[in-house]
Protein backbone atom coordinates (compact mmCIF):
# COMPACT_ATOMS: atom_id res chain seq x y z
CA UNK A 1 0.00 0.00 0.00
CA UNK A 2 2.80 2.43 0.89
CA UNK A 3 4.49 2.11 -2.48
CA UNK A 4 1.29 3.22 -4.24
CA UNK A 5 1.45 6.74 -2.79
CA UNK A 6 1.43 9.12 -5.76
CA UNK A 7 2.95 12.20 -4.07
CA UNK A 8 6.50 12.73 -5.27
CA UNK A 9 6.33 10.30 -8.20
CA UNK A 10 6.84 11.20 -11.87
CA UNK A 11 5.15 9.42 -14.80
CA UNK A 12 7.10 10.05 -18.04
CA UNK A 13 4.38 10.11 -20.70
CA UNK A 14 3.64 12.55 -23.50
CA UNK A 15 0.76 14.87 -22.60
CA UNK A 16 -0.31 18.50 -22.65
CA UNK A 17 0.34 18.90 -18.92
CA UNK A 18 3.85 17.44 -19.27
CA UNK A 19 4.67 20.12 -21.85
CA UNK A 20 3.66 23.01 -19.60
CA UNK A 21 6.30 25.15 -17.93
CA UNK A 22 6.79 24.04 -14.30
CA UNK A 23 6.25 27.62 -13.11
CA UNK A 24 2.76 27.74 -14.62
CA UNK A 25 1.89 24.40 -13.00
CA UNK A 26 3.15 25.49 -9.60
CA UNK A 27 1.33 28.84 -9.69
CA UNK A 28 -1.85 27.18 -11.00
CA UNK A 29 -1.73 24.54 -8.26
CA UNK A 30 -1.29 27.30 -5.66
CA UNK A 31 -4.33 29.12 -7.02
CA UNK A 32 -6.42 25.93 -7.19
CA UNK A 33 -5.82 25.27 -3.49
CA UNK A 34 -7.67 28.50 -2.70
CA UNK A 35 -10.29 27.96 -5.42
CA UNK A 36 -11.22 24.53 -4.07
CA UNK A 37 -11.97 25.93 -0.62
CA UNK A 38 -14.11 28.71 -2.10
CA UNK A 39 -16.68 26.19 -3.34
CA UNK A 40 -19.64 26.06 -0.96
CA UNK A 41 -22.51 24.71 -3.11
CA UNK A 42 -23.25 21.84 -5.47
CA UNK A 43 -22.71 23.88 -8.64
CA UNK A 44 -19.24 25.01 -7.58
CA UNK A 45 -18.19 21.57 -6.36
CA UNK A 46 -19.54 19.95 -9.51
CA UNK A 47 -17.49 22.38 -11.59
CA UNK A 48 -14.36 21.49 -9.61
CA UNK A 49 -15.00 17.77 -10.14
CA UNK A 50 -15.38 18.30 -13.90
CA UNK A 51 -12.19 20.39 -13.96
CA UNK A 52 -10.26 17.70 -12.06
CA UNK A 53 -11.49 15.01 -14.48
CA UNK A 54 -10.42 17.12 -17.47
CA UNK A 55 -6.96 17.61 -15.94
CA UNK A 56 -6.66 13.86 -15.36
CA UNK A 57 -7.56 13.21 -18.99
CA UNK A 58 -5.06 15.81 -20.24
CA UNK A 59 -2.28 14.38 -18.06
CA UNK A 60 -2.70 10.89 -19.62
CA UNK A 61 -1.67 9.36 -16.30
CA UNK A 62 -3.33 5.92 -15.96
CA UNK A 63 -6.53 6.13 -13.91
CA UNK A 64 -5.65 2.84 -12.23
CA UNK A 65 -2.41 4.39 -10.98
CA UNK A 66 -4.30 7.41 -9.61
CA UNK A 67 -6.82 5.13 -7.90
CA UNK A 68 -4.11 3.05 -6.23
CA UNK A 69 -2.50 6.27 -5.07
CA UNK A 70 -5.59 7.81 -3.49
CA UNK A 71 -6.83 4.54 -1.99
CA UNK A 72 -4.84 5.05 1.28
CA UNK A 73 -6.57 8.40 1.92
CA UNK A 74 -10.09 7.18 1.17
CA UNK A 75 -10.43 6.07 4.80
CA UNK A 76 -9.49 9.58 5.94
CA UNK A 77 -12.07 11.08 3.57
CA UNK A 78 -14.72 8.62 4.82
CA UNK A 79 -13.84 9.41 8.44
CA UNK A 80 -14.18 13.15 7.73
CA UNK A 81 -17.57 12.56 6.11
CA UNK A 82 -18.82 10.55 9.10
CA UNK A 83 -17.65 13.24 11.56
CA UNK A 84 -19.60 15.93 9.70
CA UNK A 85 -22.71 13.76 9.36
CA UNK A 86 -22.95 13.02 13.08
CA UNK A 87 -21.51 16.20 14.62
CA UNK A 88 -22.84 19.04 12.43
CA UNK A 89 -26.24 20.20 13.64
CA UNK A 90 -27.49 22.46 10.85
CA UNK A 91 -30.46 22.48 8.51
CA UNK A 92 -33.41 20.11 8.33
CA UNK A 93 -33.45 16.86 10.27
CA UNK A 94 -33.21 13.95 7.83
CA UNK A 95 -33.08 11.05 10.26
CA UNK A 96 -33.46 10.63 13.99
CA UNK A 97 -33.19 7.50 16.13
CA UNK A 98 -32.51 7.80 19.82
CA UNK A 99 -29.43 9.94 20.37
CA UNK A 100 -28.49 9.75 16.66
CA UNK A 101 -29.72 12.68 14.60
CA UNK A 102 -28.62 13.37 11.05
CA UNK A 103 -29.08 16.85 9.66
CA UNK A 104 -29.11 18.04 6.07
CA UNK A 105 -26.26 20.47 6.80
CA UNK A 106 -24.09 17.68 8.20
CA UNK A 107 -24.45 15.51 5.10
CA UNK A 108 -23.91 18.48 2.77
CA UNK A 109 -20.83 19.79 4.57
CA UNK A 110 -19.41 16.29 4.85
CA UNK A 111 -19.76 15.71 1.11
CA UNK A 112 -18.31 19.13 0.30
CA UNK A 113 -15.30 18.52 2.56
CA UNK A 114 -14.75 15.06 1.06
CA UNK A 115 -14.85 16.49 -2.47
CA UNK A 116 -12.38 19.21 -1.47
CA UNK A 117 -9.91 16.75 0.03
CA UNK A 118 -10.12 14.37 -2.92
CA UNK A 119 -9.75 17.01 -5.63
CA UNK A 120 -7.01 18.76 -3.66
CA UNK A 121 -4.91 15.59 -3.48
CA UNK A 122 -5.49 14.73 -7.15
CA UNK A 123 -4.80 18.20 -8.58
CA UNK A 124 -1.71 18.88 -6.47
CA UNK A 125 -0.34 15.40 -7.17
CA UNK A 126 -0.59 16.06 -10.90
CA UNK A 127 2.20 18.63 -10.50
CA UNK A 128 4.76 16.00 -9.50
CA UNK A 129 3.24 13.29 -11.70
CA UNK A 130 3.75 15.46 -14.80
CA UNK A 131 7.00 17.24 -13.84
CA UNK A 132 10.41 15.64 -13.45
CA UNK A 133 12.28 16.45 -10.20
CA UNK A 134 15.02 18.41 -12.04
CA UNK A 135 12.55 20.59 -13.94
CA UNK A 136 10.49 21.06 -10.77
CA UNK A 137 13.60 22.31 -8.96
CA UNK A 138 14.29 24.81 -11.74
CA UNK A 139 10.71 26.06 -11.61
CA UNK A 140 10.75 26.48 -7.84
CA UNK A 141 14.07 28.30 -7.97
CA UNK A 142 12.80 30.64 -10.68
CA UNK A 143 9.69 31.51 -8.67
CA UNK A 144 11.71 32.06 -5.49
CA UNK A 145 14.43 34.16 -7.18
CA UNK A 146 12.79 37.54 -6.32
CA UNK A 147 13.05 36.60 -2.63
CA UNK A 148 16.84 36.68 -2.87
CA UNK A 149 16.64 40.43 -2.39
CA UNK A 150 15.52 39.88 1.20
CA UNK A 151 18.09 37.16 1.90
CA UNK A 152 16.10 34.03 1.08
CA UNK A 153 18.37 31.28 -0.37
CA UNK A 154 16.16 30.47 -3.35
CA UNK A 155 18.37 27.80 -4.92
CA UNK A 156 19.02 25.91 -1.69
CA UNK A 157 15.34 26.08 -0.66
CA UNK A 158 14.16 24.83 -4.05
CA UNK A 159 16.73 22.04 -3.95
CA UNK A 160 15.61 20.92 -0.48
CA UNK A 161 11.94 20.84 -1.50
CA UNK A 162 12.74 18.89 -4.67
CA UNK A 163 14.91 16.36 -2.82
CA UNK A 164 12.19 15.89 -0.20
CA UNK A 165 9.57 15.21 -2.88
CA UNK A 166 11.94 12.91 -4.75
CA UNK A 167 12.67 10.74 -1.72
CA UNK A 168 9.07 10.32 -0.53
CA UNK A 169 8.54 7.20 -2.70
CA UNK A 170 11.98 5.86 -1.71
CA UNK A 171 11.26 6.42 1.96
CA UNK A 172 7.91 4.63 1.68
CA UNK A 173 9.51 1.71 -0.14
CA UNK A 174 12.06 1.33 2.65
CA UNK A 175 9.21 1.41 5.19
CA UNK A 176 7.47 -1.36 3.25
CA UNK A 177 10.64 -3.48 3.21
CA UNK A 178 11.21 -3.07 6.97
CA UNK A 179 7.57 -3.94 7.71
CA UNK A 180 7.79 -7.10 5.59
CA UNK A 181 11.05 -8.09 7.28
CA UNK A 182 9.49 -7.69 10.72
CA UNK A 183 6.31 -9.50 9.66
CA UNK A 184 8.51 -12.41 8.57
CA UNK A 185 9.85 -12.46 12.13
CA UNK A 186 6.37 -12.68 13.64
CA UNK A 187 5.35 -9.04 14.13
CA UNK A 188 1.64 -8.43 13.51
CA UNK A 189 0.71 -4.96 12.23
CA UNK A 190 -2.89 -5.66 11.21
CA UNK A 191 -4.67 -7.33 14.13
CA UNK A 192 -5.15 -6.78 17.84
CA UNK A 193 -6.11 -3.62 19.76
CA UNK A 194 -5.16 -0.23 18.37
CA UNK A 195 -2.63 0.37 21.14
CA UNK A 196 -0.85 -2.88 20.33
CA UNK A 197 -0.69 -2.04 16.64
CA UNK A 198 0.76 1.40 17.44
CA UNK A 199 3.39 -0.22 19.68
CA UNK A 200 4.25 -2.63 16.86
CA UNK A 201 5.02 0.36 14.61
CA UNK A 202 7.51 1.88 17.06
CA UNK A 203 10.37 -0.53 16.14
CA UNK A 204 10.10 0.81 12.58
CA UNK A 205 11.35 4.23 13.64
CA UNK A 206 14.94 3.29 14.50
CA UNK A 207 15.87 1.61 11.16
CA UNK A 208 13.92 4.27 9.25
CA UNK A 209 15.85 7.13 10.89
CA UNK A 210 19.14 5.28 10.47
CA UNK A 211 18.48 4.73 6.76
CA UNK A 212 17.32 8.32 6.30
CA UNK A 213 20.45 9.78 7.90
CA UNK A 214 22.66 7.36 5.97
CA UNK A 215 21.01 8.29 2.68
CA UNK A 216 21.31 12.01 3.48
CA UNK A 217 25.03 11.62 4.24
CA UNK A 218 25.62 9.66 1.03
CA UNK A 219 23.78 12.32 -0.98
CA UNK A 220 25.80 15.11 0.62
CA UNK A 221 29.10 13.32 -0.09
CA UNK A 222 28.08 12.65 -3.70
CA UNK A 223 27.15 16.32 -4.26
CA UNK A 224 30.39 17.49 -2.68
CA UNK A 225 32.44 15.04 -4.78
CA UNK A 226 30.85 16.52 -7.92
CA UNK A 227 31.83 20.05 -6.93
CA UNK A 228 28.46 21.34 -5.76
CA UNK A 229 28.87 24.73 -4.09
CA UNK A 230 25.40 26.24 -4.27
CA UNK A 231 23.52 28.12 -6.96
CA UNK A 232 25.92 31.01 -7.58
CA UNK A 233 27.48 30.88 -11.06
CA UNK A 234 25.74 27.65 -12.04
CA UNK A 235 24.41 27.21 -15.57
CA UNK A 236 21.39 25.13 -16.55
CA UNK A 237 21.09 22.43 -19.16
CA UNK A 238 17.38 23.12 -19.62
CA UNK A 239 16.24 26.72 -19.99
CA UNK A 240 12.66 27.36 -18.89
CA UNK A 241 10.46 28.99 -21.50
CA UNK A 242 7.04 30.47 -20.74
CA UNK A 243 4.83 29.93 -23.79
CA UNK A 244 1.31 30.79 -24.85
CA UNK A 245 -0.10 27.50 -23.51
CA UNK A 246 1.23 28.39 -20.05
CA UNK A 247 -0.56 31.73 -20.15
CA UNK A 248 -3.73 29.98 -21.30
CA UNK A 249 -3.49 27.40 -18.47
CA UNK A 250 -2.99 30.08 -15.83
CA UNK A 251 -5.82 32.18 -17.29
CA UNK A 252 -8.18 29.20 -17.17
CA UNK A 253 -7.38 28.67 -13.47
CA UNK A 254 -8.09 32.35 -12.78
CA UNK A 255 -11.38 32.16 -14.71
CA UNK A 256 -12.33 29.04 -12.75
CA UNK A 257 -11.64 30.91 -9.52
CA UNK A 258 -13.82 33.84 -10.62
CA UNK A 259 -16.67 31.52 -11.59
CA UNK A 260 -16.46 29.70 -8.26
CA UNK A 261 -16.50 33.05 -6.48
CA UNK A 262 -19.59 34.17 -8.40
CA UNK A 263 -21.33 30.85 -7.61
CA UNK A 264 -20.85 31.28 -3.88
CA UNK A 265 -24.20 31.42 -2.13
Amino acid sequence: MLQNVIIGQYIPVESMLHRLDPRSKLVSAFLLVFVIFLANNWYANGLIIVFAMIMLALSRVPISFIYRGIKPILWLILFTLILHVFLTKEGEVWYSLGFITIYEGGVTKGLFTSIRLLTLVVLTSLVTLTTSPIVLTDGLESLLTPLKKIGVPAHELALMISIALRFIPTFLQETEKIMKAQMARGVDFTSGPLTERVKALLPLLVPLFVNAFKRAEELALAMEARGYRGGEGRTKLRVLCWSLRDSVALTLCIILGLIIWLLRA
